[in-house]
């Protein structure tokens, strides 16, 4: 089983669309009972909040469900993780804190990276744009997909 662990400040907008989208496209590819997904934050600001409603509005568009997801603070049940990702520079540098003396294999890596580019994905929180924020992540999603399927399963 492969683990994906999704990362952003708050755990209500990016890392939640993130999983949320991310599983769409797995259990599309049928590999569902292949690859475990989950999403965390770097602080703990939003705690036990669901999911943020913009992100929910956007997933809905897509009919992609947000159903059952809280934020929940980036903990010890996470270093098993195979790819931790985090959505802009801000959360790489506390994914790093965070890991330091883990000794953790984890693939770390920014989302967009795997689409390659070198650019953050904006938090809507502040942003408002909900509409870029989603396709940023469609674009990483198919991405990280495809280097999972060839990394893991070719």
């Amino acid at each position: 089983m492969i683990k994906v662990l999704f990362v952003c400040l708050g755990n209500i907008c990016r890392s939640p669309m993130a999983e949320a989208v991310f599983r769409e496209k797995v259990q599309e590819a049928g590999l569902s009972e292949r690859i475990s997904i989950d999403s965390a934050a770097t602080s703990t600001w939003e705690h036990g909040n669901p999911v943020h409603h913009g992100t929910v509005k956007r997933l809905a568009q897509e009919g992609i469900s947000t159903e059952g997801m809280y934020s929940r603070t980036l903990d010890e049940t996470d270093l098993d993780a195979d790819y931790i990702i985090g959505m802009d520079e801000s959360n790489m540098a506390n994914i790093e804190r965070f890991l330091a003396g883990s000794g953790t294999e984890a693939v770390v890596k920014p989302f967009l990276a795997f689409a390659g580019e070198e650019r953050d994905i904006l938090d809507p929180y502040y942003t408002g744009d909900f509409e870029t924020t989603y396709q940023d992540v469609l674009a990483a999603s198919t991405a990280l997909l495809e280097h999972i399927q060839s990394e893991h399963f070719a």
